[in-house]
């Protein structure tokens, strides 16, 4: 299936959604800040897709996001799927330019993970190389 990068302070949550989509057959790594999360960047092979938290110490996910960009200046595509509990997730979301993001712990929480996942796959740009 796909390598996965979680990257979320919140133990629990990085835990259960890392047994989670390996049960669905992903390859998951998991950084608990966007240091851990860039530097898990610079091992191969590169993720498929990022569940970035946003609420962080060290590095919050919009910084992770905003270097990752400035880094390979969006070649590769990666998807970043936001997850949060904050209010204004959306409009955070739309800010960086991201259509997929969750809420965390609301209702169906493990069923829309899996679907959302699925479909910043499915919907994922090939790199471009000149």
């Amino acid at each position: 299936m796909a390598n996965i990068l979680i990257v979320d302070d919140d133990l629990d949550i990085a835990d259960a959604s890392k047994a989670l989509l390996e049960s669905a057959g992903h390859t998951i790594r998991v950084g608990h800040n966007g240091e851990e999360g860039l530097a898990s960047l610079s091992a191969a092979p590169l993720p498929d897709c990022v569940l970035l938290d946003l609420d962080m110490p060290v590095l919050g996910g919009e910084g992770m996001a905003h270097r990752m960009l400035l880094h390979d200046a969006g070649e590769e595509q990666i998807p970043i799927l936001l997850v949060s509990g904050r209010d204004d997730l959306r409009a955070v979301a739309a800010r960086m330019g991201t259509p997929y993001f969750i809420v965390k712990a609301s209702d169906g929480y493990p069923d829309v993970l899996v679907k959302t996942i699925a479909r910043a796959l499915a919907e994922r740009r090939a790199p471009t190389h000149a």
